[in-house]
């Protein structure tokens, strides 16, 4: 298989980072944060005066650039083409951060009236959490009972399910195939931790060439040249793994994207406040929210023991 970019395809990942770079910048990401902040801790993603933190009108600019219909037929009103373009989109998505439940919406696409065009917010239960749950419009799955909790990540309000149904049994037991929605979703996701890893990688590489000590760039040192060369390293080789189960679409490719996407960003972004030292942890810095979203994704559905455990069936089966 050739996993290189088509003219197309890079055409399209240039215009969704124009878009996304234009449209929700450091300055809008921060006001975003703002937003969140004079929600005065509330956890239903609201302000106490009744305002919202998800940005509609955002939103709907990215139903008008056919983002949440990427895949939907163009027959139907979609922009008709396939899971590698949309783990593109969802690639630029996280680099810079951007908020809300856009993989729920994306995947109601055609199925839920307006989600193609920005019009409706959607989300989706899933492993035992249910994200930006009082902006929705439209909740799939059996949302009842659910309690807010306080998330590490402002820019994703959670709410907890009583009782998750939603996994797979373990322990032993036969476990069911996960459902094509969950695939996809944990795909999307791991598309969305590799821009993000990418990003906080490009950050500290950028901050070793210019930030000084002992009078020569700190990147002059060996050991945060090895902490960048690692990181790079998990960048790419997850992002051959995404590519690859994006053309596939096998269970087992998607579980290990998503394995090494959850690390390459979680252990990125860990690094990257390591070559940022101290100024990584405080607020003005842009390093802890990458760590914070990274955490708050891999509790989505399809994380790493889920992962791991369809990776040992396969194993068990003999067919790797």
């Amino acid at each position: 298989m050739d996993f290189r970019l088509t003219d197309d395809q890079r055409a399209l990942r240039q215009g969704i980072r124009e878009l996304l770079e234009g449209r929700f910048g450091r300055e809008e990401l921060r006001a975003a944060l703002g937003r969140a902040e004079r929600r005065g801790g509330a956890t239903d993603g609201k302000h106490p005066e009744g305002g919202q933190v998800l940005d509609r009108g955002l939103w709907r600019e990215l139903g008008a650039a056919g983002f949440f219909a990427l895949r939907l037929a163009e027959a139907e009103g979609g922009v008709g083409q396939g899971l590698p373009e949309a783990v593109l989109a969802f690639e630029e998505a996280g680099r810079v951060l951007l908020p809300g439940p856009l993989i729920a919406t994306h995947l109601a696409a055609g199925a839920v009236a307006g989600a193609a065009t920005g019009e409706v917010v959607v989300t989706s239960v899933g492993a035992g959490l249910v994200e930006w749950l009082d902006e929705a419009d439209v909740v799939r799955g059996n949302a009842a009972g659910a309690e807010p909790l306080v998330s590490v990540d402002p820019l994703t309000p959670l709410h907890r399910l009583p009782a998750s149904t939603d996994r797979r049994p373990g322990g032993g037991e036969l476990r069911a195939p996960w459902p094509p929605d969950t695939l996809l979703a944990s795909l999307l996701t791991a598309a969305e931790q590799l821009g993000s890893a990418a990003r906080t990688c490009e950050t500290a590489v950028q901050h070793a060439r210019t930030r000084e000590q002992f009078g020569q760039p700190i990147g002059a040192f060996q050991a945060v040249q090895h902490l960048c060369a690692g990181m790079l390293v998990r960048v790419e080789v997850a992002r051959a793994a995404v590519y690859a189960a994006s053309v596939t679409a096998d269970p087992v490719d998607i579980a290990a994207a998503r394995l090494l996407a959850d690390e390459a960003a979680v252990r990125g972004a860990r690094d990257c406040l390591q070559v940022h030292g101290g100024m990584g942890f405080t607020w003005e810095s842009d390093v802890h929210l990458h760590l914070k979203r990274a955490w708050i994704r891999t509790h989505r559905a399809g994380e790493a023991t889920q992962g791991e455990e369809e990776l040992a069936d396969d194993l068990v089966a003999g067919t790797v």
